[in-house]
């Protein structure tokens, strides 16, 4: 059985632009990539909402992704495959980030899934880094204007260049999700149902690729 990591944040998580909850695991992307891939294939969800790539939030610093990623990937090994999609939060105005600087941020934690599933399991995994979806046009109207404003839409479109370059220089597998899927238009942050489905679907072929 070949286990698969799905590292990441609120859209990992399977947050409802709705209500604020969660979609049940046959909705949200990694359960319905389970679903897909089979029992050869193990997928641990490990999202949580808010997390970013390697900055503490003023608010809450518990959710940075360096911080949480070493005792995750030593709690779950062996790992085969990691999806890795954070960056999204990166893009939230107290941060004061450019694309190519959460693409680095992103860079960093590839590294350290490397270094340290080297030392802990013996081997290093398959990573595959998802340039997140765009935020959706819409921000302003969204509950969660005032952590992100408009500038962050045109920062997220310049996502899938610079995470190809960085994927490039760490040699992982780069997939676009926003080729793909968009927002709900209810917050401009969060996957539809049909969103979910289709990343996973899109995440199939590439697990299986390998």
């Amino acid at each position: 059985m070949k286990t698969v990591l799905c590292y990441g944040d609120s859209n990992t998580f399977g947050h409802i632009p709705e209500t604020g909850m969660r979609y049940p695991r046959e909705i949200r992307y990694p359960g319905r990539l389970q679903m897909l891939l089979g029992d050869e294939y193990e997928v641990i969800e490990e999202g949580c909402n808010g997390r970013t790539t390697i900055h503490d939030d003023p608010l809450e610093g518990w959710k940075n992704g360096l911080d949480y990623l070493k005792p995750c990937l030593n709690s779950h090994k062996p790992v085969d495959i990691v999806i890795m999609m954070l960056g999204s939060n990166d893009l939230k105005d107290v941060f004061h980030m450019t694309a190519r600087q959460i693409a680095e941020g992103a860079g960093q934690l590839v590294d350290v899934i490397k270094s340290f599933t080297e030392t802990k399991q013996g081997y290093i995994p398959k990573i595959i880094l998802v340039s997140p979806p765009e935020i959706g046009t819409g921000i302003k109207s969204s509950p969660f204007y005032g952590a992100f404003y408009e500038d962050a839409i045109e920062r997220s479109r310049q996502f899938p260049a610079c995470y190809r370059e960085v994927a490039k220089e760490k040699g992982c597998i780069f997939f676009d999700a926003a080729s793909y899927i968009y927002p709900s238009e209810v917050d401009s942050l969060h996957l539809t149902p049909e969103g979910h489905s289709i990343l996973a679907e899109k995440l199939c072929e590439v697990v299986k690729s390998l």
